[in-house]
């Protein structure tokens, strides 16, 4: 029953990434938003969710994962009313980037819970059911919203999350025990504040980009770059920092937030520009743009599993190189697609190769990453990998924006040759070999935005 709530609660958070693609042009009709907003409806949850996620795997540790259990979850259901009931794009945002903070809270402290409720055989059983939910979650999340903008509105896409947050708060403390609070170390709150604002500036610089043109963007981009210095610096002082610089430094650690970055940005870019085109061009309606995306997202979940399999064979090295090189050919295809080309015969079969290509660079990014860091290194490095996997999804959604308003074939030209760039780049940046550890090992996070 634990496992049954906890996921729940994990559903909403992975539902939420989705949902809000295939709603993006309704609530742009509906709220007067421009391209700009719209990118911010979506990476202001991501940006949140992911710069302040290893934070709440530290409050966790410092309070009990109970508290910050049901802390997150009430921010995050309350978060999710005020989206519902924005009366204007600020407000939005405001309550999607509120829903982030929940949600940081509450997906470590839920992971700590099941890892503490659980043992041996139950325990490994319990944490594939919950890297599954990542997969499943993103194919729900298109359809649900298909199904939601389409009928009652996009705001129904928010206030699902009400009841069921609800119903998960009042069940769950009686299940949950008191846990006690392990140890009170100093929390690093200015270095999780730095890496979150450099991403922010560097999302604000690349959105901006779009309609004024790189050169007046590039005031943003040197913020962000004097942020994440400071964010250096801020980790090498701290007493208890997010990520020591050694960790981040081995070479593992290093491939594997490259390989996620990549990956992330590359499928929520796709998703985005996507769901744009198909709705504003080719004018799709929301419920046949989430029927759409129900194959892609089915086919991360397949390509996803394959990966695993093969990791435990070949290596991460391969697996992560075919992936990107996958995931060009299928941004390729998809370039072919226009008002005239029926979109069965273009956009769809291209997306749902790139989808089966970045479903193994997941598996690789968090494989190769986990199987070669210490044992005493594995939760903060398996928090730095999910904190990329979050925020190299605003970063691809920002990048992607900017690139649209030249048009719909350009920017998938242009992510075609980022996934071939990254497949060459990882051929000599993953380390050769198999991880032995953690063969098939999902990403507990979730692949599925």
């Amino acid at each position: 029953m634990v496992l049954v709530l906890l996921c729940l609660a994990q559903f909403m958070l992975i539902i939420d990434i989705t949902v809000v693609q295939v709603a993006l042009p309704s609530i742009g009709t509906g709220l007067g938003l421009d391209r700009e907003a719209l990118t911010w409806v979506v990476t202001a949850y991501t940006l949140c969710f992911g710069g302040l996620m290893v934070l709440g795997g530290r409050l966790t540790d410092a309070f009990g994962a109970r508290r910050v259990l049901l802390g997150g979850l009430a921010l995050f259901t309350l978060a999710s009313l005020l989206c519902g009931l924005a009366p204007d794009g600020a407000t939005l945002i405001a309550g999607r980037a509120l829903q982030g903070v929940g949600a940081a809270l509450l997906s470590p402290a839920a992971l700590a819970t099941i890892t503490t409720a659980f043992h041996g055989e139950r325990r490994t059983r319990a944490l594939a059911v919950w890297a599954a939910i990542g997969g499943t979650g993103a194919a729900v999340g298109v359809l649900v919203g298909g199904l939601l903008t389409a009928g009652p509105g996009w705001e129904w896409a928010f206030f699902v999350n009400v009841p069921v947050g609800l119903v998960v708060m009042v069940a769950l403390p009686s299940l949950v025990p008191a846990s006690m609070a392990t140890e009170r170390r100093p929390l690093d709150v200015p270095g999780a504040l730095l890496v979150t604002a450099a991403t922010g500036l560097l999302i604000y610089g690349l959105v901006s980009a779009g309609e004024a043109g790189w050169g007046s963007a590039s005031a943003w981009l040197a913020g962000s770059a004097a942020l994440y210095a400071a964010f250096v610096w801020a980790e090498r002082v701290a007493k208890a920092p997010l990520m020591r610089a050694e960790t981040m430094a081995r070479r593992p650690v290093l491939s594997g937030v490259f390989v996620m970055l990549m990956a992330t940005g590359l499928m929520l870019g796709l998703f985005f520009v996507s769901s744009l085109y198909l709705q504003q061009v080719l004018r799709f309606s929301a419920l046949e743009t989430g029927l759409l995306f129900l194959p892609v997202a089915i086919s991360i979940t397949l390509g996803a599993h394959l990966g695993g399999r093969l990791i435990g064979r070949v290596g991460g090295r391969p697996v992560a190189v075919a992936a990107f090189l996958l995931t060009a050919a299928g941004a390729l295809l998809m370039t072919r697609v226009s008002p005239e080309a029926g979109v069965h015969t273009t956009l769809l079969p291209g997306f749902v190769l790139a989808a089966f290509g970045i479903g193994p660079a997941f598996v690789a990014a968090t494989a190769t990453t986990m199987a070669n860091v210490p044992q005493g290194e594995a939760g903060v490095a398996s928090g730095v990998v999910n904190t990329f996997h979050e925020l190299g999804g605003s970063i691809g959604v920002a990048l992607v924006s900017s690139l649209a308003v030249g048009g719909f074939t350009t920017t998938l030209a242009w992510c075609a040759g980022a996934a071939a760039v990254a497949g060459l780049i990882a051929l000599g940046l993953v380390p050769s070999g198999r991880p032995a550890a953690l063969v098939g090992h999902g990403h507990g996070h979730g692949h599925g935005h």
